[in-house]
């Protein structure tokens, strides 16, 4: 079993802030990722289903790689998604993105067409050919109606240099143990209410959500696992079990936006067809962070 973490051991997948007329919040942007900087992360990815990617133009999410890379310089990776539901397009997003500076890409699965395996392998090869990035999988069979089998993804990371571990939101513990058996991949958790199950298999860290409000608690939880005070992990997990079930009551980034903006950040609005949290959405989330130790400043 590999204990390696190619992006570190803590990662959030960032929000990105508009304004009240749509547009990115670039000052957002950057305290956002100094506030991630200053919670313990080793990473951040940028560009995904958090960071509302159907509904930025390739364009922004170059400047948004060139913006977050800017504001933490070398001190932790910055991974940007780059999947489509189109093999041509996503090669080419690869491309650009490692031109702005990404240090590693976040690849999701082809969405809505449902491809069958062999298109699913096919897809991630070409896009780790077109660049020298090191990649990460991105199963989540939820969004995409379609997962990555367990055969795939251990002949994908045995036979490709440059894919190097997999956002695991499939919620399949009992497969991502084999495959962690199987081949070793490293394996991220992506659904923050199994983090620490997760570990229990064999993962090496999380690409959180949650990261944004707790980052100094998911990191204490892996800084107790790893030296083997599980006691400890499990204390941490049972105290966010309220910010884990609370930012997702509804779709993860509209909390995680309202969330920003009751701790005092810039949370920004979302762009259709996302809506921005209800008062009474807020309300309760504003119950659930501080039951779950939040500090709230509005």
């Amino acid at each position: 079993m590999s204990t390696q973490a190619p992006f570190g051991r803590l990662l959030t997948a960032m929000v990105t802030p508009f304004d009240k007329d749509g547009a990115i919040d670039w000052a957002g942007v950057e305290k956002l990722a100094q506030h991630l900087v200053e919670t313990g992360h080793d990473g951040i990815a940028v560009n995904g289903t958090t960071g509302e990617a159907p509904t930025t133009k390739s364009s922004e999410k170059l400047e948004i790689i060139k913006v977050v890379k800017k504001v933490v310089g070398s001190k932790i990776q910055v991974l940007s998604g780059a999947g489509d539901n189109e093999t041509a397009y996503t090669v080419e997003q690869a491309k650009r993105s490692q031109d702005a500076g990404a240090d590693g890409l976040l690849v999701v699965t082809p969405y809505y067409n449902k491809p069958p395996q062999a298109g699913i392998e096919a897809h991630f090869r070409a896009v780790a050919a077109a660049t020298d990035l090191p990649i990460m999988m991105y199963d989540i069979p939820g969004r995409t109606g379609v997962e990555i089998e367990s055969d795939t993804i251990v002949k994908l990371f045995e036979s490709v240099d440059n894919i190097v571990a997999l956002k695991d939101a499939k919620g399949n513990i009992a497969a991502t143990s084999w495959v962690i058996k199987r081949c070793g991949v490293p394996v991220y958790s992506g659904d923050d209410i199994l983090n620490l199950p997760f570990l229990s298999v064999g993962a090496v860290g999380f690409v959180s959500v949650c990261g944004h409000t707790v980052g100094l608690q998911l990191k204490a939880m892996l800084d107790a696992w790893f030296a083997g005070n599980s006691a400890q992990a499990l204390e941490i997990h049972q105290q966010l079990l309220p910010v884990f079930t609370g930012t997702f009551r509804t779709q993860g980034a509209i909390l995680t936006k309202a969330a920003m903006s009751l701790m005092g950040l810039p949370g920004g609005t979302t762009r259709l067809p996302l809506v921005d949290a209800t008062e009474a959405q807020i309300e309760q989330l504003r119950k659930d962070l501080t039951a779950g130790g939040v500090t709230l400043k509005n």
